[in-house]
């Protein structure tokens, strides 16, 4: 049985898993609601990470269910490239609105990885449309995580993401220093206390390559696939001051945490 079970999705090519191993056992999901997931046999099983960090309003949702169908009977599809359509144009609106000062414009992507993409290549082009084409370089940070792009791969820090790619990833690439460290904040509560020194590393990092020739640096907020890591007390309001005195960009990859994870629309 096991056999005929691999046999059957030899076809199914799947990311992040060894796919052997995974079809001579496969685990199937074959249903959603709620909370839970249910196998084929109706099993229930909790979501304890709502689905891949995206359901965090709950699977099979009858309100939901119902927008979608209504938006896909109404428009399937509709190009952005030179068109567009009021839905988004509206959902935009709505955002920047939700977002509050400085946000006013809003870039769509279908995914987090090309969303970091995006976002790496919006800060080079800011650069170079303000006349400072030098700055191409990138900061990323250890134990990060950006997506499976060249570029989020390349701003990652995660090691067994990077190793079979190692000769495409982007060449101006440099990373900060992780907070996690046991030792000081394993039983903090919220914030921990100790670590915002080491966004001071920033500064090493910069005069290494010279902060004329940076164009960004990105990190998560609260670190999410390495473990969720909750930033150091003054840690992020340290990285933004000190990009902000050398006219480098800061992007927080919010991804995993934003839209109300962590308990506010942001």
């Amino acid at each position: 049985p096991q056999h005929k079970a691999a046999e059957s999705m030899s076809a199914f090519w799947m990311p992040f898993t060894a796919n052997r191993q995974f079809k001579s056992q496969p685990r199937l999901l074959a249903r959603a609601e709620g909370m839970h997931y249910y196998t084929p046999e109706g099993r229930a099983i909790l979501a304890g990470t709502a689905g891949l960090w995206c359901v965090n309003a709950g699977h099979c949702r009858k309100p939901i269910i119902a927008a979608i169908r209504r938006a896909a009977s109404e428009l399937d599809y509709a190009p952005s490239f030179q068109m567009g359509h009021p839905s988004a144009v509206e959902l935009s609106r709505r955002l920047v609105e939700l977002a509050g000062p400085p946000f006013a414009q809003v870039f769509y992507t279908n995914s987090g990885s090309e969303a970091v993409d995006s976002a790496l290549k919006i800060a080079l082009g800011y650069h170079r449309a303000r006349g400072e084409a030098q700055r191409t370089r990138i900061i990323g940070r250890e134990r990060g995580y950006h997506g499976v792009g060249f570029g989020g791969m390349s701003v990652g820090g995660i090691a067994a993401n990077r190793k079979a790619f190692s000769g495409a990833l982007l060449p101006a690439v440099d990373h900060l220093p992780h907070t996690h460290n046991l030792e000081h904040n394993a039983f903090s509560r919220g914030q921990p206390a100790w670590g915002a020194h080491l966004a001071d590393e920033l500064e090493r990092i910069l005069a290494l390559h010279d902060p004329s020739t940076v164009a960004a640096v990105i990190v998560e907020p609260v670190a999410g696939s390495t473990g969720v890591l909750v930033p150091p007390v003054g840690y992020l309001e340290r990285l933004r001051e000190i990009t902000a005195r050398h006219g480098i960009l800061l992007i927080f990859d919010e991804v995993i945490t934003g839209f109300g994870r962590i308990g506010r629309p942001f």
